[in-house]
């Protein structure tokens, strides 16, 4: 194994439940945001973003939005890291 090895990232994706997605504007076209990237920083913390899809339809451009501070969306981003967590320490190598 190799001591020296950088892991540079570890980022998931979630699927925000319906019940807590929430719209937003970039570029004067409405958002509605349906997944979250979560990433792991070097120092432990984790950081977040939001992405969706034009609520006019279409493809849209890939573009982030914040994510508002609410409580629900604390936990269903700690969940989720979490979760990843143990997802990641039972992987099962390469398939």
């Amino acid at each position: 194994m190799c001591s020296d090895l950088e892991v540079s990232a570890l980022a998931i994706n979630v699927t925000i439940p319906p019940a807590h997605r929430w719209t937003d504007t970039r570029r004067g076209e409405v958002f509605t945001l349906t997944t979250l990237n979560v990433r792991l920083l070097p120092d432990g913390h984790l950081a977040v973003k939001a992405y969706g899809r034009p609520v006019g339809g279409g493809r849209g451009a890939y573009v982030s939005f914040p994510v508002p501070d609410t409580p629900e969306l604390a936990a269903l981003v700690s969940e989720a890291a979490s979760r990843a967590s143990g997802m990641w320490a039972a992987h099962r190598g390469l398939g």
